[in-house]
């Protein structure tokens, strides 16, 4: 076929000439995203509430573009491994981050100066989809049935209480710290890799108190093996409808939960973060999603613009800058 100096072909040719040479995205090249599959990071291992997460919205989000979305793990250094990993993937829509958003503020703070990556300039936040509300619980033996009784007995017994947490910087540790810093009760941090291994050693008698996820704790619940105190969240919860907020307890403060989202690379097109953003919109208002979510412990979120996503992790941000900072928390104590 002839390239003639009117003719079509031609000026095909210099438009994809236009386009490999100076970068050039046609409204057409938006348009059409996706079109290859998308990877979701998950920065932790598989079985964990970031991970269960993710894969709800991979699968839904996929159906919602008709691409497959794949979820990879990358766990490692508290969900700075993945973080990073996402942080430095091309912004072009097909790198994104699963965030446990509480836990990348508290480290944002914990770990100045080590991240090479800003949770907060380096990221575009997509969309907060849901949240884990977390349940003070003690060991029966502790002679405790409310928080009120609890607060009661670490003051007449001064550093007698210990709690355990997932990690340093993890939600867990951060509602316990907000306790004991309303309350002046003096307690012993002692720290696990992970949720596992704390409830084992507090229902076997370790040690005697820990503010743990919902989920997590719930079976432990139910068989007796612990003792719930109270709920970290504004109202009562449908899993534990009998258990009393931290609120109704008389400390509004220690309202805490573990959030969870989708973040993207920060440079990402607007067109691209906005099309995901619709489409996860609608899924965390199926009703099909809210109850897988439920019978995970999870709470689907309200949606939001990525705005209104990046404002809510700014106030995460700095929310446990300033409670860091009052109790003195160290990443590694």
């Amino acid at each position: 076929m002839p390239f003639t100096h009117h003719g079509t072909p031609r000026r095909a040719l210099v438009q994809l000439c236009l386009v490999a040479i100076f970068g050039l995205h046609a409204p057409a090249a938006l348009a059409a995203y996706p079109d290859r599959p998308v990877k979701l990071i998950v920065p932790y291992p598989p079985g964990g509430a970031t991970d269960i997460i993710g894969r709800i919205v991979a699968l839904e989000l996929g159906k919602a573009l008709g691409q497959q979305i794949i979820v990879e793990n990358r766990g490692g250094a508290g969900g700075n491994i993945g973080a990073e990993f996402v942080a430095k993937a091309p912004p072009d829509g097909y790198t994104l981050l699963m965030g446990a958003l509480t836990s990348h503020s508290t480290m944002a703070t914990l770990e100045k100066g080590k991240l090479r990556y800003s949770i907060t300039k380096d990221f575009m936040p997509v969309m907060v989809v849901g949240s884990v509300p977390l349940v003070v619980v003690v060991n029966p033996a502790v002679p405790v049935k409310t928080l009120q009784e609890l607060v009661a007995y670490g003051k007449a017994n001064p550093e007698k209480l210990n709690y355990a947490s997932s990690g340093a910087g993890a939600p867990q540790r951060m509602a316990a710290e907000i306790l004991r810093t309303e309350t002046g009760i003096k307690m012993l941090h002692v720290p696990y890799k992970g949720s596992g291994p704390a409830m084992t050693d507090l229902v076997g008698g370790q040690v005697n108190m820990m503010v743990e996820t919902v989920p997590a704790a719930l079976q432990f619940i139910k068989a007796g093996k612990l003792r719930a105190l109270a709920v970290t969240t504004s109202q009562r919860i449908s899993m534990l409808p009998d258990v009393p907020t931290t609120a109704e307890a008389g400390l509004p403060e220690v309202e805490v939960s573990s959030t969870f989202g989708v973040l993207a690379p920060a440079a990402t097109p607007k067109d691209i973060v906005d099309r995901l953003n619709a489409a996860i919109a609608r899924i965390v208002t199926q009703p099909e999603v809210k109850e897988q979510f439920l019978a995970q412990g999870v709470y689907a979120a309200a949606p939001t613009t990525p705005a209104q996503s990046a404002e809510r992790l700014a106030q995460e941000v700095a929310r446990w800058a300033k409670v860091i900072a009052e109790a003195h928390i160290k990443a590694d104590e």
